[in-house]
């Protein structure tokens, strides 16, 4: 079974953590020129393209 002889710092386990990040859903341009957000019926043609 795996262990870990010595404990881990904080600054080591922060440096582990530092990809755990959420990113935010940006606009995109659809095929008639407006913007939507993505994996949404776009309002104004009623088309769904993610």
């Amino acid at each position: 079974m795996a262990v870990p002889k010595r404990r881990v710092s904080h600054t080591r386990a922060a440096k582990r953590r530092t990809h755990y990040k959420i990113t935010l859903k940006r606009p995109v341009k659809d095929s008639d020129g407006t913007w939507k957000m993505p994996h949404m019926v776009n309002p104004n043609t009623g088309e769904y393209k993610a």
